[in-house]
């Protein structure tokens, strides 16, 4: 039987208008020890705008960033890096944050759908997304996924998503769990207390045995903070 938690994650796609990935894969604890380009990228941004709007020259357009660098930035000779993005050393991000932010966008509509990627399943999808897209990584190819490292500071990066423990769902109880069917479950139970009069002291939760008949799920990745989440299951038998 497909996965269809897998085939969905496959329509993943960044958008075409980004400039190139940036090159290696950044350690867990990497400590910068270098005090080359410690210009700030949002300066180096303005200044490629003011330069390109011929509000200021080459000199004039300092913002605190060199003026060779600038040139070669604004002219977008370095191409392994966007326009105002660093690209020094060796440890490097092997995507662009903002692919990386549609990576996190894609993964949240996956949980909200109740397909969570787990751990292994993110690390094979950015895998097949720097394959596919001819982005420069040092992924283990015989494995197939992207590595522990590149996951941990990937959730470092975005600390708005995290590990979580969903829920057991089966796939009948996602279809039938809807606005019409919920509403229609709780007409006919209160047709049915009006009709024998019964009171709150006469109403018993019997669902607490702590028997399950749906597989339990892996942890998956969600928005953090979130309180619930769900993950479709084989359904009861």
């Amino acid at each position: 039987m497909v996965d269809s938690r897998n085939a969905i994650s496959r329509d993943f796609r960044p958008s075409r208008d980004l400039a190139g990935p940036q090159n290696g894969n950044m350690p867990r604890n990497y400590k910068r020890t270098s005090n080359r380009q410690s210009w700030s990228q949002d300066a180096m941004k303005k200044a490629i705008e003011a330069v390109k709007e011929k509000k200021m020259g080459w000199l004039l357009a300092s913002f605190k960033v060199p003026q060779a660098t600038l040139r070669r930035h604004a002219l977008e000779q370095n191409k392994t890096v966007a326009p105002a993005a660093k690209g020094l050393g060796r440890f490097q991000l092997t995507f662009l944050l903002e692919i990386e932010r549609q990576l996190v966008e894609h993964i949240k509509l996956l949980e909200t759908r109740m397909f969570g990627l787990t751990r292994t399943m993110v690390q094979e999808l950015a895998f097949e997304l720097a394959e596919k897209n001819g982005f420069s990584y040092s992924f283990n190819k015989d494995k197939d996924k992207a590595g522990q490292e590149w996951l941990d500071g990937f959730l470092k990066r975005h600390k708005h998503i995290s590990l979580r423990k969903p829920e057991p769902t089966s796939a009948a109880r996602t279809q039938d769990f809807n606005r019409p069917q919920v509403r229609k479950f709780f007409d006919s139970y209160q047709e049915y207390i009006d009709k024998h009069k019964l009171n709150a002291n006469r109403i018993y939760n019997v669902d607490e045995s702590g028997l399950s008949t749906v597989q339990r799920p892996q942890k998956i990745l969600a928005t953090a903070g979130r309180k619930q989440v769900g993950a479709i299951t084989c359904a009861e038998r």
